[in-house]
């Protein structure tokens, strides 16, 4: 899998210094960050990185369909590169650190035909909900 800024430089994505530290704090494994996380992060890659253009880089990257926006829980929305590999979320009820799953078989064939209620039904979005290790030790 290519990472965010390699598919945004073969699309042809005006790539500005600030565009690209967003990008670039976005790249890696199991990437959840809220947009003031992502702020936080560039801003120490960038120090001249202003709150806007975070926020409008995420919304132009969303838009593309680059990222994904996942909300959980009334938490504040992260931001998830992974967005070309279809995937599933593990969720931690106490701290909500968010993991990137691959659970074997279709979800869509989990919902038969009669509960889809004449739909066409094209995706599914799946969320696991638990604990973390650290969060159920401290419970």
């Amino acid at each position: 899998m290519s990472t965010l800024l390699e598919r945004l430089r073969g699309r042809g994505w005006r790539m500005t210094a600030q565009r690209r530290v967003v990008a670039e704090v976005l790249s890696g494994e199991h990437i959840h960050l809220t947009a003031d996380e992502v702020l936080v992060r560039a801003a120490a890659r960038l120090p001249e990185i202003s709150r806007a253009t975070v926020y409008n880089t995420l919304g132009e990257l969303v838009a593309l369909g680059e990222v994904t926006e996942v909300a959980t829980d009334g938490r504040a929305k992260r931001y998830d590169p992974n967005a070309h590999r279809p995937h599933h979320h593990l969720v931690c009820g106490g701290c909500g650190t968010i993991r990137d799953v691959q659970p074997e078989g279709d979800p869509l064939a989990a919902l038969p035909a009669s509960e889809r209620f004449g739909f066409t039904v094209s995706d599914a979005e799946v969320t696991y909900r638990g604990r973390c290790p650290a969060c159920a030790a401290g419970a």
